[in-house]
């Protein structure tokens, strides 16, 4: 078979490998092929044949089939023009790639809510449309969870992607709030405070934004962080302080971002976020924005 003849598929899993990508073919679903007899799991879910290097069993896997999902997913051009996996991709029905072997990390937005909330919280980066949403691409690696928030998903490590192109933008590096997502926090005990600060163009006199813009804003991002009763109030809260302080970084002061700040904390706080996590989280977004703000 020359390279004219190949599928679709394959020819742009090998552009892609070419460039550093570790691609596997998907079959319709979405789904990677299933294992081969020799792969199947046992009751352990351990693979008779070792698995595939980077799985819970590392190795030797000799099965020269694309077997072990995410696992399987090579650079190696011999590989993906061997017997087996011209086979498997003359059955696929998409292409899909490993990101932590790429050295990347997909935040992948399922609707419309999931996209605004990143527009709002994330640092722009590479962003590729999907059928329901998008996925944002950032360079570094992490562990890879499912339902972060409502409609995120994070891809990296042991996990794999879709190919859908590559996407418009330029990478950037992966956020700490990125990072943060997965992170439980622990209710604090007892009563908590809740900050009362309001914006106040009074206090706010170098302010280059109208009150309405400023307040809109403002509410937009405390109803986020109070949406979050589960977990992620003290991501939530990070981001909304770093999205809120990079509107003001331009302007001549004071802006009351204290009182902003405040207010972030104390929305963290209705939702059962300890008061000194929520307020350093704060911190954190007001210093990632490069703006100077007290301890709220």
């Amino acid at each position: 078979m020359t390279p004219d003849t190949l599928p679709a598929l394959h020819r742009v899993a090998l552009d892609r490998a070419a460039h550093g990508l570790p691609v596997l073919p998907l079959r319709a679903g979405k789904l990677p092929l299933g294992n081969c007899d020799g792969c199947r799991n046992d009751s352990r879910r351990v693979p008779r044949c070792g698995g595939r290097p980077n799985m819970l069993t590392a190795g030797p896997c000799v099965c020269p089939h694309p077997c072990h999902g995410w696992a399987a997913a090579t650079t190696d051009p011999a590989v993906l023009t061997s017997r087996p996996w011209v086979r498997a991709w003359q059955q696929a029905a998409a292409l899909a790639y490993h990101p932590g072997g790429a050295g990347v990390t997909v935040v992948d937005l399922d609707n419309p809510a999931a996209v605004d909330w990143a527009r709002a919280t994330l640092p722009p980066t590479v962003t590729v449309a999907t059928t329901r949403g998008h996925h944002w691409i950032y360079r570094g690696v992490m562990r890879s969870h499912n339902a972060v928030r409502p409609g995120v998903d994070i891809k990296s490590h042991g996990a794999y992607a879709r190919w859908l192109g590559p996407g418009t933008g330029s990478i950037a590096a992966l956020p700490a709030v990125v990072r943060a997502l997965p992170v439980k926090e622990v209710p604090a005990p007892g009563p908590v405070v809740v900050g009362s600060a309001r914006w106040d163009r009074t206090v706010a006199t170098g302010c280059r934004h109208t009150a309405r813009y400023v307040r809109h804003g403002l509410e937009k991002g405390l109803s986020l962080v109070r949406s979050l009763r589960e977990s992620g109030a003290g991501s939530q809260a990070f981001g909304v302080a770093r999205f809120l302080g990079a509107q003001h970084r331009g302007c001549p002061g004071p802006c009351d971002l204290e009182g902003i700040g405040a207010d972030i904390v104390g929305a963290a706080v209705s939702v059962g976020v300890p008061q000194d996590y929520a307020a350093r989280a704060v911190a954190r977004g007001f210093a990632t924005a490069g703006v100077e703000v007290a301890a709220p």
